[in-house]
């Protein structure tokens, strides 16, 4: 069976991501060919004439599923993922590939590792559990403009998640008015984590959605399943452990002890004390601190919401005006 959400060149046994050398010879090879100076396109029609099979299996390949290989960061390795491709060879594609970006003037793709700023991992979609990705439209003309959606918002030409979209513009008014409140309040930071956020975290959620996709497909019996089941908890269960809140708080109290009331976006500050935003299709946007401390915000246009602090037994309210109709 193809294990799914898995990059080319592995394969998960008994809880654990190994490497499936047949596949990751393949892999290695379309980095070496590319690095010799191959085309994408010719790398794709040399593998299809010569019938190797892609990660679906099948002998059919194209300059976009090349290119997906060629940019996918799992290869470096990581606590889950082991190291398939050396980091110098990796860093010669990256740079190659951005070098012809440049020369055809191409916009980066969202979902390649050039495409990574500041809001890179920590924007998930409270819907599905999956991360937010950036997307460009209307490149180069007049009326380009982005958003940040879900990874799951459009799947095989179709709407597969309704989670929302933001500009990054909203995400830093909305980071903007939840530090000012800190800032205001320092009291705010003192609520320890008692119980569990209400709402389900971002991991959850996507081992959650894959383990539906299984069984809608009735792979009731299959290793993978068992594994997402076993994780599903996992997760589950660390959501309601108590964090490292003494060692986070005094770190976030660092960072905004010499700070003025905010009036523009700072990267560094929002770096050193975000965790991550959960965006949700009503709206709404969770800030999640690294001490714990939730702020639930507003990111849509000519609302108003009953801001609350999470971060223990109690619920503290503060009415305000949106992030942008304020």
């Amino acid at each position: 069976m193809m294990q799914r959400h898995m990059p080319m060149g592995y394969r998960m046994r008994d809880g654990k991501v190994f490497l499936e050398e047949e596949k990751a010879k393949v892999v290695r090879k379309v980095f070496a060919d590319y690095i010799s100076g191959l085309s994408t396109h010719a790398i794709a029609k040399k593998l299809t004439a010569d019938g190797i099979l892609n990660a679906n299996n099948k002998p059919s390949w194209n300059h976009g599923s090349i290119g997906k290989i060629l940019e996918n960061i799992r290869y470096l390795g990581d606590e889950m993922y082991p190291q398939m491709i050396e980091t110098e060879s990796f860093e010669q594609v990256q740079n190659r590939r951005e070098e012809q970006r440049q020369r055809l003037g191409r916009v980066i793709q969202p979902n390649s590792m050039n495409a990574k700023n500041t809001f890179s991992g920590r924007l998930w979609c409270g819907e599905c559990g999956e991360v937010f990705r950036k997307y460009v439209e209307n490149c180069g003309k007049p009326s380009e403009k982005s958003k940040w959606k879900c990874k799951n918002y459009v799947y095989k030409n179709r709407v597969h998640c309704i989670g929302g979209a933001v500009t990054e513009e909203q995400i830093k008014e909305v980071f903007i008015l939840v530090v000012n409140k800190l800032i205001k309040t320092p009291s705010l930071l003192e609520k320890k984590t008692k119980e569990a956020p209400k709402r389900y975290q971002p991991e959850f959620l996507k081992l959650d959605q894959k383990i539906k996709e299984l069984e809608a497909d009735e792979q009731f019996s299959s290793k993978e399943l068992t594994v997402l089941i076993f994780q599903r908890a996992e997760a589950l269960y660390q959501t309601a452990q108590v964090y490292d809140y003494e060692h986070h708080t005094e770190n976030m109290k660092q960072a905004l002890s010499d700070k003025e009331l905010q009036t523009e976006f700072h990267e560094e500050l929002f770096l050193q004390t975000v965790k991550r935003m959960v965006i949700y299709a009503d709206g709404c946007i969770d800030v999640e601190f690294i001490n714990g401390l939730t702020v639930h915000e507003t990111y849509k246009d000519g609302r108003k919401k009953n801001e609350t602090y999470t971060n223990g037994n109690r619920e503290e309210h503060i009415h305000h005006a949106t992030a942008s109709g304020r």
